[in-house]
């Protein structure tokens, strides 16, 4: 067995549970309101155990597979221990990995593009995620999946696949890459306030990643439907953000299904932006 695409069914999967070479992660994260504005970031590892994909293992994107020494939430370790922190949830060579959570595949694409990163292909979303397996009646359990072999993982770095501050403000001056912000279009006008400073990026235009999937089933849109969403040259050097690099994820995992060739995603977004008030910001209206 091999996947075919970075996207599979749950009929797929729901075939494929006994295969001794596939590794399922549960990715969830929960944004949740915190007092005097903004949002906590909790691991969504407590509901994993109530219910979960069969032999599901737990990937925790507020623990081991982020640097937890950053004032920044979600940023990225060094690509060897993210690849130490993947072993041992059993990804490796020669295995093949599905990914999902329960909010709209965004938190799973993150660990997908993480897994992009330090050279790891083999990697699906399930295509609606939890909430589409319960829709359908899938077969769930609870507890703690017993513990998988640990894979083999070298870390093999694509460095491009990740954008950092410095490249942004090139690109504002200069022009040379495409900025995509995936926040709500509320957000990107400036009209919500949800970093400390409204507004986008200059010369960025808005693809919501809340907009990549059907709202009953969670499911992404056909490719002929995103294709409008997104520009048109898949050549070209093209970077997602957005509050955390959470949503921008899904922004960029869908840009490689459409064929795009050069795409990043700016992991700090305006969590980092924000902090500097020489880092501009457009608000429109």
């Amino acid at each position: 067995m091999a996947l075919d695409d970075c996207l599979v069914s749950t009929d797929w999967l729901n075939a494929n549970l006994e295969d001794p070479g596939l590794v399922i992660l549960d990715c969830t994260v929960w944004l949740k309101p915190a007092e005097g504005g903004g949002y906590l970031a909790v691991s969504g590892r407590a509901d994993y155990e109530t219910a979960h994909l069969p032999g599901a293992g737990f990937a925790d994107l507020t623990g081991a597979l982020c640097d937890r020494s950053s004032p920044l939430r979600f940023m990225v370790p060094p690509p060897e221990q993210f690849a130490a922190a993947m072993a041992e949830l059993g990804v490796g060579e020669g295995r093949h990995v599905v990914l999902y959570d329960h909010n709209r595949s965004m938190w799973a694409a993150r660990v997908w593009w993480m897994l992009r990163w330090i050279g790891f292909d083999d990697a699906a979303l399930l295509d609606g995620g939890l909430k589409a397996w319960k829709q359908q009646n899938r077969p769930l359990v609870s507890g703690v999946a017993p513990l998988v072999a640990p894979g083999a993982l070298t870390a093999r770095a694509r460095p491009q696949l990740i954008a950092d501050r410095q490249e942004m403000l090139a690109s504002i001056a200069d022009g040379s890459a495409c900025i995509i912000d995936a926040l709500g279009d509320a957000q990107f006008r400036g009209e919500v306030d949800s970093y400390g400073r409204p507004g986008h990026l200059p010369r960025a235009t808005n693809t919501p990643a809340i907009d990549l999937v059907d709202r009953d089933s969670g499911q992404y849109l056909p490719l002929e439907v995103l294709r409008g969403r997104f520009p048109e040259d898949p050549a070209r050097r093209t970077i997602t953000y957005c509050g955390g690099g959470i949503a921008a994820s899904s922004d960029a995992f869908v840009l490689c299904r459409l064929g795009f060739t050069d795409v990043a995603v700016y992991t700090a977004s305006l969590q980092e932006w924000v902090t500097d008030a020489s880092n501009p910001l457009v608000v429109d209206g």
